[in-house]
């Protein structure tokens, strides 16, 4: 399968959906997911289809606080790890070019920002207004 960068909606998601089939099939991340998300998987991925539209094609669809959900999740950084492989794992398999950079860079640094806030709020027993 040759390569192209992330051009359209319908790249972004062709990289949602196999992001998430692949993080569902995962033992260490695929239980959370599932257990927060439970049956409410088209709505998620509608929604990560928006945020990711409006982050790397810079057509506003999302809004919202992409943190406040997982603030309350009992991550580590072995979560966000695998999060970020099997995010690197998709676009590669898919992409390339400057768009799936931006897709793996942005990847890196919302993975680094949230484990930061979660590490924070922990040390100072902070609560998270929903």
């Amino acid at each position: 399968m040759e390569r192209k960068d992330i051009q359209n909606l319908e790249d972004i998601r062709l990289l949602v959906d196999t992001f998430y089939k692949d993080v569902q099939l995962d033992p260490l991340i695929g239980p959370i997911f599932i257990g927060v998300i439970q049956n409410r998987w088209d709505e998620h991925l509608a929604k990560m289809y928006r945020f990711w539209q409006t982050i790397l094609l810079d057509e506003h669809t999302y809004s919202g606080s992409p943190f406040l959900p997982h603030a309350s999740m009992p991550l580590q950084q072995p979560h966000f790890d695998r999060w970020l492989s099997i995010w690197n794992h998709t676009i590669d398999r898919f992409f390339e070019g400057p768009m799936a950079e931006e897709a793996r860079w942005r990847g890196a640094r919302m993975a680094e920002m949230f484990l930061l806030k979660l590490e924070h709020a922990r040390q100072r027993s902070t609560t998270f207004l929903k």
